[in-house]
């Protein structure tokens, strides 16, 4: 088949190489280039991440033997431990919370312990009986937790009310934790390692760009070339940006935008509310790159709601070269929205490590929220647009919070559907 692939994100590019061993692929991409959220540039020969900071790992062993072919492990690529905090009232507090309680405030410790103990018989048995974000976080975590961190924290990375947010896209993000867990990490002091990416693979040389680059290798990339619509031949195949022949489309852009002809067949089935996909919630994000003292963290989580960052990414702890155009480390501090270059500069005086700026950028959109009704619209969009020949694959396409390794496990899901594996 002959087959195009619309954005050349993680997920198109990932998409594009399962399918190119035994189909024509072509993959378009509007920007002038291609890798979507995970692009990266120096700045000063510093590696500035334009979008959050991107590593690999996955618990998914088909996803790791596809990765792991493309790359070598040991020569190409640094395992890294995860060592993440959270500051707060100018102090490092230990991430995740409730394992470090002993380092609170003695009392704020104990009204937390005791709430923890109280909410044990009314726990449910999975976090997705609760009816919504807000309502699992304070019925897991007690109100004292919720105030001081989760609640301040979540608002301000997702500018939303959480008693609005499905707890469906937490599946595989979060681990749950016991009370006896919380309790055995309190006391013996034991550091997190149940999270996904508590050790990680980073690439020495350029960060995700060097991801992005090496599985473009071989690919027919259009770049410049935005698809605003398609059109439909009397032979069921389609003609994209004036190139004919096309048997299936992968779109893996932004469903809000979907083309033209791809929103009429979701009208003409009846059972896609359009409107309501179009007017879909996300979050973008300025991103300041900068200098900082030497430290040893990798992430840094900043609840106060006085702060209006939300966190910091030390990416030049990832990688030595990271840092190769500075005599300090760098780091990337990020805000949900749009936040002028001025007001980043101000808030970062508030933040620790002397920070210095070096350059700045806006995404629009960087974060997918989810409400009740967005898994089942999705899923009523894909069927109507597979039964075209038309699939939808990435976070936007798909309106899922996917790290890159989710990324390429959705994509070997489609891939499976397009070669006839799964219906």
């Amino acid at each position: 088949m002959k087959i195009a692939i619309i954005g050349t994100g993680i997920s198109g590019i990932s998409m594009a190489n399962m399918l190119k061993g035994s189909h024509e692929v072509v993959l378009f991409e509007k920007r002038a280039t291609k890798g979507g959220l995970i692009q990266c540039e120096r700045v000063q020969d510093c590696l500035f991440h334009k979008v959050g900071g991107h590593v690999f790992n996955s618990r998914n062993q088909q996803v790791l033997d596809w990765f792991w072919s493309f790359f070598d492990k040991e020569n190409e690529f640094i395992q890294a431990k995860r060592k993440a905090k959270i500051w707060m009232e100018g102090q490092f507090i230990g991430y995740p919370i409730e394992n470090y309680l002993y380092q609170l405030p003695p009392t704020v410790a104990k009204k937390i312990i005791t709430e923890l103990i109280a909410l044990q018989p009314s726990r449910k048995a999975s976090p997705f009986e609760y009816g919504d974000f807000g309502e699992f976080l304070q019925s897991t975590f007690g109100a004292t937790l919720y105030e001081y961190y989760f609640g301040p924290y979540n608002e301000k990375i997702w500018r939303a009310d959480l008693s609005k947010v499905a707890m469906e896209w937490l599946e595989g993000k979060l681990p749950m934790p016991n009370l006896t867990e919380v309790m055995q990490s309190n006391i013996v002091r034991e550091e997190e390692s149940a999270m996904v990416h508590a050790h990680f693979y980073y690439p020495k040389e350029n960060g995700s760009q060097f991801i992005v680059d090496r599985l473009s290798e071989g690919l027919d990339i259009r770049t410049g070339c935005a698809v605003n619509d398609w059109k439909k031949q009397a032979d069921g195949s389609y003609i994209i940006a004036g190139e004919s022949g096309f048997d299936k489309i992968v779109y893996c852009g932004d469903i809000r935008q979907l083309p033209l002809s791809g929103k009429q067949l979701l009208v003409q089935s009846g059972i896609v509310d359009v409107s309501y996909i179009e007017q879909l919630r996300s979050n973008g994000t300025s991103n300041l790159f900068c200098e900082t003292d030497d430290n040893d963290i990798s992430w840094l989580y900043l609840p106060d709601p006085s702060i209006k960052a939300h966190r910091i990414i030390y990416t030049g702890n990832f990688s030595d070269t990271n840092n190769r155009g500075s005599q300090r480390k760098t780091c990337v501090v990020e805000f949900s929205g749009k936040v002028d270059y001025e007001e980043m500069c101000a808030v970062i005086g508030q933040l620790p490590g002397h920070l210095s700026p070096l350059a700045h950028n806006y995404e629009p959109n960087s974060y997918v929220i989810q409400d009740h009704r967005t898994r089942p619209e999705i899923a009523a969009a894909k069927k109507v647009l597979a039964a075209e020949g038309i699939y939808l694959l990435g976070r936007f396409a798909e309106w899922e919070y996917y790290n890159m390794d989710k990324a390429v496990e959705a994509a070997f899901a489609l891939n499976d559907v397009i070669l006839g594996k799964n219906k």
